[in-house]
């Protein structure tokens, strides 16, 4: 069972399940005290020592009833017009013949588990190793010796012998398969997902197939989770720091100064504070929602977030985004605010307005737009004013930064005032710049 627990483990974590090391060793004492009669309590102990939400009890609970689904050879028995006939022995000529025979349907299971072991099904990660693995599967059970026995009492006139065995090498493919399909869906089924999320990544955002919609909104809160993740367990651990020795010898003195309680100095660490400015005109509005998307999932690590969206004026989404489920709320603000032609002048002096005196040295102010004024005035007045005030100012383009200098664009004149400009027009790009402006807040 060693073995299988820690296939079953596997097994988990290709569920998108998190199995940490200790989890592990909790999961293989809840084994050891239940034991594995009870099949209910023995799942029971597993799903509670590893499950930690609703969303995975219930991945657990399908992970567990495949891996340990053991209904191979079921209704495998032998042909109803030889049922009654004895079994001959050819068990020296092929072992796995004489089990399909006398329908040694355990014996056929083990020997199975065993093919599987030696020739790596679980290692399965695409479905087209299936047919593959199924062969060097029943190879290793010992199908190139019942194959040779079927030729051979074929040609030496035991046909009737060879038709039998002919049938049960049919009945026994078919079991092969399903065992191989089982570890697919157990250890490779979340593969194909994993692969395309990689290749939605690299998707240029404003030509995002309206039926990818669904998929690349879950992979940005994907994305946002793991990155508030890492960046709130890196807090955790930097409020740890050397010893406080003065505080350390104070709460020991009524233990006749025995340092029983350590103390440990502390940095507070500020949170930061992000602005987000999202062109939501027709050109870059795909990519803006996405912005959007991913800003609010990282609530966890930033402190204060404010998003404004703007074409032809701007206007604060915060509430819009807050008070429905994030795809109705960015339908609605792109509804409100979005698909105009631009104007950046405008839009700048409407934030000045509303938010530039709230700025400050904890504020890092994110800009997403082409830049492109339609010949209006782009007030770069005001971006220097933001770029005094606030901690940093990122400006992500969705277009090529060889069309920056061209008709309409004022990129050029902009980016004197900001500390980063990149192009941004894919997924894994926009996790790389949010990943950058957290990363500068936390200490080395």
């Amino acid at each position: 069972m060693q073995r299988a627990m820690e296939n079953f483990l596997r097994a988990l974590r290709a569920a998108d399940i998190r199995v940490s090391p200790a989890e592990a060793i909790d999961a293989h004492r809840a084994a050891d005290i239940t034991g594995y009669a009870d099949r209910e309590l023995f799942r029971d102990a597993l799903c509670t020592t590893l499950a930690k939400t609703a969303d995975e009890v219930a991945r657990f609970e399908r992970c567990f009833d495949t891996f340990f689904n053991r209904q191979e050879f079921q209704g495998f028995g032998d042909d109803a017009d030889t049922a009654d006939e004895p079994a001959p022995d050819v068990g020296e000529q092929s072992p796995l013949a004489q089990m399909l025979l006398e329908n040694d349907l355990a014996g056929l299971a083990q020997s199975m588990e065993a093919a599987a072991e030696t020739s790596g099904a679980a290692n399965i990660r695409l479905s087209s190793q299936r047919r593959l693995l199924t062969r060097r599967m029943l190879d290793d059970m010992g199908l190139r010796q019942l194959e040779a026995l079927i030729t051979q009492r074929r040609e030496g006139g035991d046909g009737a012998l060879a038709d039998r065995l002919g049938r049960k090498r049919a009945a026994l493919f078919e079991e092969a398969k399903r065992y191989v399909e089982r570890q697919h869906d157990l250890y490779a089924a979340d593969s194909g997902r994993k692969l395309r999320e990689e290749l939605l990544a690299e998707e240029r955002l404003t030509a995002v197939d309206p039926r990818e919609m669904a998929s690349m909104q879950t992979l940005v809160r994907r994305m946002a989770k793991k990155l508030a993740s890492r960046y709130a367990r890196r807090q955790r651990r930097a409020k740890q720091g050397q010893l406080d020795v003065r505080r350390t010898l104070r709460k020991s003195m009524p233990h006749e100064g025995i340092p029983y309680e350590l103390i440990w100095k502390t940095k507070k660490i500020d949170r930061p504070k992000i602005v987000a400015l999202c062109d939501v005109s027709g050109s870059v509005a795909n990519v803006s929602q996405f912005l959007m998307l991913f800003l609010y999932s990282l609530n966890e690590v930033v402190e204060r977030l404010d998003a404004f969206a703007f074409s032809n004026h701007l206007i604060a989404v915060g509430d819009i985004l807050d008070g429905e489920a994030a795809d109705v709320a960015i339908a609605a603000v792109i509804k409100k605010i979005g698909l105009r032609s631009t104007d950046y002048g405008q839009s700048l002096e409407d934030f000045a307005a509303l938010h530039l005196a709230k700025l400050d040295r904890q504020t890092t102010v994110i800009i997403l737009g082409d830049g492109r004024t339609n010949y209006v005035d782009p007030r770069i007045d005001i971006l220097r004013a933001i770029n005094e005030r606030s901690r940093a100012v990122i400006w992500l383009n969705p277009e090529p930064e060889t069309f920056w200098s061209r008709g309409d664009s004022e990129m050029d004149r902009y980016r004197r005032f900001c500390h980063v400009v990149k192009t941004c027009n894919t997924l894994s790009e926009l996790e790389r710049v949010i990943d950058d402006a957290l990363r500068a807040y936390l200490p080395k």
